[in-house]
């Protein structure tokens, strides 16, 4: 049943996921931070980044995906959960957000086929080997089925890890075209065997992740899943009606809840939707590459405005097959006004905030006070393109990406058995 929302104050009036109690309704949407050292160890940074959104009252905090397999990095500076030594600063990230009062749900991943042969040393995987992908220039090798096998194995000790570290739960990435999105749709998945040809095989292989985190997390902690309900891509991919499918499946699974959201690298505009960041993105581009891009981006311009809420419908599609599992809606969220209606309405059970949260990581503190009516996130999606920079997300509004000082290296403490570097940008080029 959905728990009655009557008033603007219950906004701020505490909920449910599973056995974990919220503060709030406002969930912090996973978001990646680049702000680990480059074999994914914590940082002070990244832990200043969290202690600042426990601060500021934010209900739910769920991290930016950890990649739970070094195949499975997606980003230079990453956080990874792939190894034990690096449990002792994944505790200290989740010490510090319980000292503010805060809770915190990580998030854990494997990118498959959206990394490169350059970082990860290898050639990238996928459950097939259809189609080069548009950004990364990569045609992904199939996974064999020892290799499947292996990165379940590694979502179950990422699990592990997790409530070693004493996250308050775990959430599946499940979207925007890393690899569980992969398995699951059948724009991706052409395989004919037990882990792809129809639905149900190719949902076997996020379900026998469920079933392993399931049987790790304590009953306190809840597991969650962050689910595409549309790829975006070029041909058919997981469609509302399909994800709904899905969602029914994780319901009976013990999922406590499902946050929607769309697209991926393929289309990934439509995942963040806003401005299109047409210079940055020619910039970073190579220069045999430069020309291409541009008129790919300018065509791209005005077709993907925001429209606050732009997952609603799709969330109206999964929410009657959630059973007791909570919908947390993402996607273009800005104004408490229509954040207020969401909730009254019954349309979600909790909002789920990003980019307002990286410009203003008080925002909901000054909703409760007060001091606020919406978010001064503008969604020009710098912050987003940034992180193809390599540098830590934050807000580049006021900031020329194309001025940044060159990267900057230095030595980090490190646990024994990790080789690493970590940067850190000057001072003054932070948000």
């Amino acid at each position: 049943m959905t728990e009655s929302i009557t008033g603007e104050r219950d906004l701020f009036r505490p909920g449910n996921i599973g056995g974990l109690e919220l503060p709030n309704r406002f969930v912090h949407s996973a978001t990646c931070e680049n702000m680990a050292t480059s074999s994914g160890e914590v940082t002070d940074r990244l832990v200043e980044r969290y202690r600042r959104l426990a601060r500021g009252e934010v209900g739910l905090i769920i991290t930016g995906h950890m990649y739970v397999q070094p195949s499975g990095k997606a980003h230079a500076f990453q956080t990874g959960i792939y190894a034990d030594g690096l449990v002792p600063g994944l505790r200290r990230l989740v010490e510090e957000v319980h000292g503010e009062g805060g809770r915190i749900v990580f998030q854990i991943s494997h990118a498959g086929r959206q990394t490169t042969r350059k970082l990860i040393a290898s050639r990238p995987m996928g459950p097939s080997d259809h189609r080069r992908d548009p950004l990364f220039l990569v045609k992904p090798r199939r996974m064999t089925e020892a290799e499947i096998l292996e990165v379940l194995t590694a979502f179950r000790e990422a699990a592990r890890r997790a409530v070693e570290a004493g996250a308050d739960g775990v959430q599946i990435h499940a979207a925007h075209g890393y690899l569980v999105n992969q398995f699951l749709s059948p724009f991706f998945n052409r395989r004919d065997d037990a882990w792809g040809g129809d639905d149900e095989r190719r949902f076997r292989f996020l379900g026998e992740i469920i079933r392993a985190v399931r049987e790790i997390l304590p009953p306190e902690r809840p597991l969650l899943v962050k689910l595409n309900a549309d790829d975006c891509t070029p041909q058919e991919g997981i469609t509302p009606s399909l994800a709904a499918r899905y969602v029914e499946w994780m319901s009976g699974m013990g999922v406590d809840a499902v946050e929607i959201s769309r697209g991926g690298w393929f289309n990934f505009l439509e995942t963040l939707r806003g401005e299109v960041p047409l210079r940055e993105m020619v910039y970073i581009s190579p220069w045999w590459k430069k020309f291409p891009a541009y008129l790919l981006m300018r065509r791209e311009v005005g077709r993907h405005d925001l429209v606050e809420a732009y997952n609603l419908e799709a969330a109206r599609a999964v929410r009657p097959f959630l059973g007791r599992g909570k919908l947390i809606l993402v996607g273009g969220l800005r104004t408490l006004e229509r954040i207020r209606e969401l909730l009254t309405e019954g349309e979600a059970d909790f909002v789920s905030l990003c980019r307002p949260l990286i410009r203003e990581p008080d925002l909901v503190r000054k909703f409760r006070q007060g001091r606020a009516s919406g978010a001064s996130c503008t969604s020009c999606n710098r912050c987003i393109v940034a992180i193809t920079y390599e540098l830590p997300v934050a807000c580049y509004r006021e900031t020329s990406l194309r001025r940044m000082r060159p990267r900057r290296w230095e030595t980090a403490q490190r646990p024994e058995g990790l080789r690493h570097t970590a940067w850190s940008p000057p001072p003054d080029q932070t948000a």
